[in-house]
């Protein structure tokens, strides 16, 4: 298993419409969003069908759309279509013979000017992929993780829009991060300004009470998570009841069941949050593991849309 944090080098990076060696993929260290931020990204998995020569890239279009979305939003001009950067997203998987990996879509503000504005710096286009397993740890899909609330709260609507997917917004999670580790805890919670239950520092956040689904909504200041949907959407098919609503953290201490969704993280049952004990993985958490993994897998024809053959 190679752990998450380690990245394995692979032979070629696609970078503003080539592919290049991985060590040439480089940027300068004056480049504009390595100093204020000025960047968009989304994580995807390609996934390989076990026992069978073929892989999967799961709801790749959903996210190039999302990644145009908060390129909008941020006011970067993606000089690539969906369509190109899912060609490319293609292109940069078979050159380096990768039956399964992670994907990373980079969008960013290069080298050219200094200061806050941005204006008149180029826009820099990468997309990388690398063999990647577990996001918490091998056991953390079987066994759960312990996670805790952190001190540090969401960014606000009125901050950084949670619609974005930035570079910049994910200082806070690396603080949260940061802080849950010292802890021992693997993963943190953050609230949002009210007090509210938000999300993990990279991943949507479900649990289970009495036979139903709750999720934070998106008005409540969370990314609107493409795995966070497919788990809404695997719910009403399995009809387990599920709703938006809002949450404290009260909520999750006395949950029968707790989960965290990502492209990276994919349904990792929580154990335990602030020390009080969760339990293992329930019949809910199960049944929507099961079921994801089936559709990424190829196993389930109605989602056959979702997911882009290699």
């Amino acid at each position: 298993m190679v752990p998450l944090s380690d990245i394995t080098e692979v032979d070629y990076i696609w970078k503003n419409g080539e592919l290049v060696p991985w060590a040439e993929a480089t940027c300068h260290v004056l480049s504009h969003s390595l100093h204020y931020g000025s960047g968009v990204f989304e994580g995807i998995r390609c996934y390989k069908v076990p026992d069978e020569d073929k892989s999967f890239v799961f709801r790749l279009r959903d996210h190039m759309e999302r990644l145009h979305r908060s390129c909008k939003i941020a006011q970067i001009d993606l000089p690539y279509s969906v369509d190109e950067l899912m060609d490319a997203t293609l292109e940069v998987i078979r050159a380096n013979k990768l039956p399964a990996c992670y994907i990373r879509p980079l969008v960013y503000r290069g080298y050219g000017v200094m200061g806050v504005d941005p204006t008149g710096a180029p826009v820099d286009v990468v997309i990388a992929v690398w063999p990647w397993d577990a996001y918490l740890g091998a056991d953390a899909l079987e066994n759960g993780v312990a996670v805790g609330i952190s001190s540090w709260r969401q960014r606000s609507n009125n901050a950084i829009p949670p619609a974005v997917k930035a570079t910049a917004s994910y200082m806070n999670s690396i603080l949260a991060k940061m802080e849950a580790k010292a802890h021992g805890y693997a993963e943190a919670i953050m609230l949002n300004e009210a007090g509210l239950v938000c999300e993990g520092t990279g991943e949507n956040l479900f649990i289970a009470r009495n036979g139903v689904l709750s999720t934070p909504p998106l008005s409540d200041g969370l990314l609107e998570g493409i795995t966070r949907d497919t788990v809404l959407c695997l719910a009403d098919d399995l009809e387990i009841p599920a709703v938006e609503e809002s949450l404290t953290r009260s909520d999750l201490y006395i949950a029968d069941e707790v989960f965290m969704t990502g492209s990276a993280a994919e349904l990792t049952p929580v154990g335990s949050v602030d020390g009080r004990v969760i339990g293992k993985p329930g019949e809910i958490t199960r049944a929507l593991q099961d079921r994801f993994f089936d559709l990424v897998y190829g196993r389930i024809d109605e989602y056959a849309d979702w997911l882009t053959e290699v």
